[in-house]
């Protein structure tokens, strides 16, 4: 391995990290800057300069995925011996060679037991996710909370259920899992982190073995991995911390910024580097990202471009959501055929996993094939349940047999905001099933009949094609090209997000998703704006158009009609009930469900109550006001290919 090997290629940034192979080290790597190159050269010239030997390096990771890929480049420089693993396999390989009691089996998760659990809870909160309870439990092992504390730390946090019922469910967790004896990942972390604090014999072993530390993916570190590494470090300073606070999105998990943005300030004297040379997008994506950058705090980092240019961003609002579905439907075909852009090198992303339906049925009724990654409509939990009894069934009572499976799953009449996200995914899924349903009930078919239906509109979820996929999983990845449609309120920011924290979380997530996109970007949206449009410089107004009534849309009309009974009923004008622009957003986008009801600029908490079951019935069965049935397209009913899917 020559120095000649170590430095090809780097640029003048990534060059002053390497060259740094002692001392507490920060390098702040901006999205597509060559992060992974940049550490891995580091470490290799950690070791041909002598400044330390190959097993005494250890490298963590957050993922398995990236700690192979870390030894396989290392391996490529010639480097073998340097330790690469994740917190929590470190630990295990540290308590199982160091500790006098070894730990017991690792629960691979924590979900099949917290089920077992959640079956106890009174009422409907038996059937919530159990990975959302598993998500709270994490949350606060990670912050290093135990039961007996839970409820004094929680603050303004909302638990998937209410606090009391949250800490039930947590000690009995533990109690159940300290009874087969076995020990979570948390687990591993915390008694690793014992261990050194109790056994200086262990320490003393552990840190004769191991110098020098570098920790990528900082800025998802939490209270308990960072307790941790301290704990490794002692009165050391041999840390090369990497990572971007602008990418920081699994706040959730207790993970946060503040141990990276902190670096300089615990080592003065500390080497910080700033990576911003972007070697993924093209110029105008980046002035794109860059825009946010202003409001996104922490360390500012503007990003540069190395790539030539390419198309500029399309961001542009839309009357309804078919419109903005047929928009999108025909920019992938316009890309792929025009621009030979390969379908796998297409991604879409949406906020949670319960929009992947909406555009899996859009792709499929425009017979483009697609991905979805983590889990497709039909593979998740609600869909399971549900349908499964129904493959056999010979009952021509679809929508009763549907809804009361539903009732009996827990669906809620009203979704409150709070909902852990796996729970607001099944409520949604829940709803949509009951739809779908009743849009298929014909009095004559089966059962079986639905669900065949169902598996051949939803086909083609696990094949190549549009990758489908939330925020979340994105981080990481790129595509050729990027959609991010509904860049909306309660979309991005998402529903129920209040507190500053959780605003400037949200944004990151939008930074996260823009800059995965290499050339091409389009940004859309048909309800309410985004707030974050006119942080990027977007105009979203529209200006408005006048229409004759040929123009409105069929139930306007009875809408219309409506509203005047309602409003002489209630002994209020008219307005008071709803404006028109509001009826006119109904007729338009005709929503199926008290949810989609919800997402209405105009329609709040209180009206939703008032009126959406009145409002849904007009749309179902109402009249225009020459007494002709105000026409509406079958729910679930698919476009011809080649248009939006009807709604």
């Amino acid at each position: 391995m020559s120095s000649e090997q170590i430095f090809a290629g780097l640029n003048l940034e990534q060059r002053r990290a390497v060259e740094a192979v002692r001392g507490p080290v920060c390098i702040l790597a901006g999205a597509g800057s060559g992060k992974t190159t940049t550490i891995t050269r580091r470490i290799a010239n950690q070791v041909a300069t002598g400044a330390f030997p190959p097993g005494a390096i250890l490298a963590v990771t957050f993922t398995d995925k990236a700690a192979g890929e870390m030894k396989a480049r290392l391996g490529a420089l010639g480097v073998g011996g340097v330790q690469a693993r994740t917190f929590h396999s470190a630990a295990l390989a540290q308590l199982r060679a160091l500790a006098v009691e070894p730990p017991g089996e690792v629960l691979p998760s924590k979900v099949l037991l917290l089920r077992q659990i959640a079956g106890g809870l009174p009422g409907a909160y038996r059937f919530r996710s159990a990975a959302d309870l598993a998500t709270e439990v994490e949350w606060a092992k990670n912050r290093r909370i135990a039961p007996e504390r839970y409820l004094d730390e929680l603050g303004s946090r909302s638990p998937p259920i209410p606090p009391d019922l949250m800490l039930r469910v947590y000690r009995e967790y533990e109690r159940r899992k300290q009874a087969l004896g076995r020990v979570d990942f948390e687990d591993l972390l915390e008694l690793a982190i014992r261990m050194y604090e109790r056994d200086e014999r262990a320490l003393g072993r552990f840190q004769t073995r191991y110098q020098a530390f570098t920790v990528d993916e900082y800025q998802d570190v939490n209270l308990l991995q960072q307790t941790l590494l301290e704990r490794w470090l002692g009165t050391r300073r041999e840390l090369c911390a990497v990572g971007d606070d602008y990418q920081s999105i699994y706040a959730f998990t207790g993970a946060s910024p503040e141990a990276l943005l902190a670096m300089p300030l615990r080592f003065p004297d500390a080497t910080v580097v700033k990576l911003e040379a972007n070697y993924r997008s093209s110029p105008e994506v980046l002035t794109f990202a860059n825009r946010l950058v202003p409001a996104l705090g922490g360390v500012e980092k503007v990003l540069r471009p190395t790539q030539p240019a390419g198309p500029e961003p399309v961001a542009r609002g839309f009357a309804s959501r078919d419109e903005e579905g047929a928009f999108v439907v025909e920019r992938i075909r316009t890309l792929n055929g025009e621009e030979d852009v390969p379908l796998a090198e297409v991604a879409l992303f949406y906020r949670t996993n319960a929009r992947s339906e909406d555009y899996e049925q859009l792709l499929h009724a425009a017979g483009i094939p697609f991905r979805v990654r983590g889990g497709a409509f039909l593979m998740r939990a609600a869909a399971r349940r549900l349908l499964r009894p129904l493959e056999s069934s010979g009952s021509t009572q679809v929508a009763a047999e549907v809804q009361r499976a539903a009732e009996e799953a827990g669906m809620l009449v009203r979704v409150p905001d709070g909902l852990g996200e796996n729970e607001r995914t099944r409520q949604a899924d829940l709803a949509r099933l009951v739809e779908l349903a009743r849009a298929f009930d014909d009095g004559n078919r089966a059962g079986a009949e639905f669900v065949a239906e169902l598996r051949a509109r939803f086909a083609d979820g696990d094949g190549d094609g549009v990758n489908l996929l939330t925020f979340h999983r994105a981080k990481g990845l790129e595509f050729e090209a990027v959609f991010l449609p509904r860049l909306e309120e309660r979309e991005l920011p998402c529903r129920g997000t209040e507190a500053p924290e959780q605003v400037a979380e949200e944004r990151r997530l939008l930074y996260v998703g823009i800059t995965r996109a290499k050339r091409h970007l389009c940004v859309t949206w048909a309800g309410k704006p985004s707030r974050f449009l006119a942080e990027l410089g977007v105009s979203a107004r529209r200006k408005p158009v006048k229409r004759d009534a040929s123009e409105l849309p069929p139930a306007y009309g009875a809408l219309r009609e409506w509203r005047r009974r309602r409003a002489a009923d209630d002994g209020v004008p008219a307005y008071v009930v709803f404006h028109d622009r509001t009826l006119v957003e109904i007729a338009t986008s005709v929503p199926r469900t008290r949810l989609e009801l919800s997402e209405i600029a105009g329609i709040g908490p209180a009206k939703l109550e008032r009126y959406g079951e009145d409002l849904l019935r007009v749309l179902e069965t109402g009249e225009r006001d020459d007494g002709s049935p105000a026409v509406r397209p079958a729910r679930g009913a698919l476009a011809e290919p080649g248009g939006a899917r009807q709604r």
